[in-house]
């Protein structure tokens, strides 16, 4: 099964490691190639997926820049992609090309992994970007009361909590100094920005505004132990860390790319022995 990832800046991604991985572990041979276009010329979305088609690719995953040209690419796109307006997943299949958005779905398979039964409540979310459109539709749609949206640029935050709210979801936007005053009201914290990146370092709230009472979670992964998950750890709050989003959105994105439901169902009997292995390997979970 040929699949890759196309997109900028991802020569380092762990998308490669994932799939072959899922692949061995299913007895679903893959190979996982990486069009970057900071090292290979890329014209379009459009060009490169033309290419792979005709190279013989199931099916592809989609970054920066273009998870929203996925969306319109896409001659069968999921409810999930087109709610949240993007896709980062392709599937070619009888000259169609069906488009999801498994940051989307995989936001909410690591939610009940991480966290169980526990319903996120009232959310303050940082971040509105790509990312943060997934996971805000995502906590939605797992029965958020309210989602508080902040973000530097305040139109992007209205558009996202308009958005939300033309689905029937309860949302609404802050600013960046009323953080301090919100925080204590909220269930959950969420960061969607890069701040706690290794190359954007920093923790996205005060720390000391993390107590035990909230649960968070950080789409920064790498690294995997964030200062803004380190400030959680130290006040016993529970923890969804960006490895559960990175593991079940590419669980989520093999299953798509499997052809019969046998497949389907041998990748998600492996979510958990993968998922394991990546908190041992980063998040250096001894019992994992």
């Amino acid at each position: 099964m040929k699949l890759g990832l196309i997109g900028k800046a991802i020569m380092n991604s762990s998308s490669p490691d994932l799939h072959v991985r899922l692949g061995q572990l299913t007895g679903i041979p893959a190979t996982y190639d990486l069009f970057d276009a900071n090292e290979q010329p890329i014209e379009s979305l459009e060009s490169q997926v033309r290419k792979v088609i005709a190279e013989g690719y199931r099916g592809v995953n989609v970054t920066f820049p273009w998870k929203e040209d996925a969306v319109t690419l896409a001659t069968r796109p999921s409810q999930g992609a087109s709610m949240v307006g993007s896709a980062n997943t392709l599937v070619f299949e009888q000259g169609e090309i069906i488009a999801e958005n498994t940051d989307f779905t995989g936001f909410m398979s690591g939610f009940r992994a991480t966290l169980g039964e526990r319903r996120p409540g009232r959310v303050l979310q940082l971040g509105t970007g790509g990312v943060g459109k997934a996971v805000a539709f995502g906590l939605a749609s797992l029965g958020a009361t309210e989602i508080v949206l902040m973000d530097l640029d305040d139109s992007k935050s209205q558009r996202l909590a308009d958005e939300l709210g033309t689905h029937g979801f309860k949302a609404s936007i802050i600013r960046a100094e009323q953080v301090a005053e919100v925080v204590p009201e909220c269930d959950g914290l969420v960061n969607c920005t890069p701040v706690g990146h290794e190359k954007s370092p920093g923790c996205p709230l005060p720390r000391e505004l993390v107590t035990a009472k909230h649960w968070i979670f950080d789409a920064v992964y790498v690294p995997a132990v964030t200062e803004f998950v380190a400030a959680a750890q130290v006040v016993g709050a529970a923890i969804m860390s960006g490895v559960s989003l990175f593991v079940f959105q590419g669980v989520d994105a093999f299953k798509l790319f499997c052809e019969d439901q046998d497949k389907r169902s041998a990748a998600d009997a492996q979510a958990a022995t993968l998922f394991a292995h990546y908190r041992r390997e980063l998040l250096k979970e001894k019992d994992a």
